[in-house]
């Protein structure tokens, strides 16, 4: 089994630069779907998601090829399927992506039922009914969503939650429905803005995302469309937090601080400087005494559940007691045990974590449960007294970069090993 393993106790200094966003490259992958013809995506991140995303495309009759580093290629002109197999949704919930623009394109999709991250429910019931609402017939067949449709038809939907997921699905099948269709209460993170962006490309009417109210046209007549990805706020502020837990000194290249405001708010209450440094980069310097934060985690523009773990390992290390609060996911502190493991003095309360900060955290093998709480746990090995053995990190790998080589060039000392799997 492999492993990495981390050295603790060294400060990160210099200069990295953040990946594209793999959260806007999966549904504009998706979006490929909706036209015949070549899309072409720079900046896509080389992950195992991504990966996984082009097997599912390609069993559908995309063409999927890398014309050079981070350039993806996708022309669905032959799609030859409208049906994403348990095998590939299970590893990866986002393969839901494709239910909204086969829909759109081919007017019939099955989709399994999604797997994925051991982090919740997340159920699907908000794509499922506001789908039903344009018109599409649902049904659920040995573990398979089969969705047909004559005539996409717009309408109005208000999502219960704003779903991310949800509202971008429900945006592709829009673009081809008869009418206007009004999305209330729709997601406005930046890659549900980005996929808008693209769609408005393809020649799609879209307008208002980032407000909650989401309105589409259709239908429309799409074209190809290029498109360069976001930087991925998630890793910029997994990078941002090594930083802070280190005391280092780190210049963070190809960042949008808009899209990260709660969270750079919270890391300058621990007492961690953060300077722009010109266009679209920023220097993060970690404070000498990390200082106690309360964090509630909200739909963005709040703060992200996807940071609350990383977060948590900063907050184990600071002076004083912080309250961390998980209001997205019921199952979101499975990092909690194996950062104890390490040390670090934290009790659940329902949907709160009450972390007393220590003065160190000891070095010790620990497994990532998911793919937040892997990142979680590397940063604590930064900044443990001794060695601290990762195991399982193919969660970490389906949403970072090259992280430990990342992070290796800022001065870690971490490297992959081979763990025996009784061991670990």
């Amino acid at each position: 089994m492999r492993g990495l393993l981390i050295e603790g106790g060294e400060r990160l200094v210099g200069e990295v630069k953040v990946s594209g966003a793999k959260n806007a490259a999966l549904p504009l992958m998706a979006a490929s779907l909706l036209v015949e013809g070549p899309v072409v995506l720079e900046n896509v991140p080389h992950l195992r998601d991504v990966e996984t995303f082009i097997q599912l495309l390609e069993g559908l009759g995309v063409k999927v090829s890398w014309r050079g580093k981070g350039v993806l290629e996708l022309d669905a002109s032959r799609l030859s399927g409208f049906t994403a197999p348990y095998e590939l949704v299970k590893a990866m919930r986002a393969s839901i992506l494709v239910l909204g623009p086969l829909l759109a394109r081919l007017g019939e999709a099955k989709v399994s039922l999604p797997g994925g991250c051991a982090i919740g429910a997340r159920p699907i019931d908000l794509h499922l009914k506001g789908l039903e609402q344009m018109g599409v017939e649902i049904r659920l067949e040995h573990g398979y969503i089969h969705a047909t449709a004559k005539r996409l038809k717009g309408t109005r939907i208000y999502l219960d939650l704003p779903t991310v997921t949800g509202t971008e699905n429900l945006v592709m099948a829009a673009v081809q429905a008869e009418g206007e269709t009004v999305i209330e209460n729709a997601a406005r993170e930046p890659e549900v803005g980005e996929l808008a962006a693209v769609l408005r490309k393809m020649g799609a009417w879209v307008e208002g995302e980032g407000s909650g109210v989401l309105k589409v046209r259709g239908p429309s007549q799409l074209r190809p469309a290029s498109h360069r990805i976001i930087p991925d706020r998630i890793e910029a502020g997994t990078l941002m937090v090594a930083s802070a837990i280190t005391q280092g000194n780190v210049l963070v290249r190809d960042v949008r601080l808009d899209h990260l405001e709660a969270v750079v708010e919270k890391l300058r209450q621990t007492g961690t400087e953060i300077k722009p440094a010109g266009d679209q980069a920023v220097r993060v310097i970690g404070p000498a005494r990390i200082l106690s934060a309360d964090v509630r985690t909200h739909p963005y523009p709040g703060f992200p559940t996807d940071m609350q773990a990383q977060f948590m390992a900063l907050m184990s290390v600071a002076q004083g007691l912080s309250v961390i609060t998980e209001t997205i996911f019921e199952n979101r502190f499975l990092h909690v045990s194996e950062l104890r493991r390490m040390g670090a003095d934290i009790r659940i309360q329902g949907p709160s974590a009450i972390v007393q900060g220590v003065p160190y955290l000891s070095g010790a093998p620990v497994t990532a449960t998911d793919l937040r709480a892997s990142a979680s746990l590397v940063l604590a090995g930064l900044a443990a007294e001794g060695d601290t053995v990762v195991t399982k990190i193919h969660h970490l790998e389906r949403g970072y970069e090259d992280f430990a080589g990342k992070l290796s060039a800022l001065g870690a000392k971490i490297r992959e090993v081979e763990v025996d799997e009784a061991a670990g």
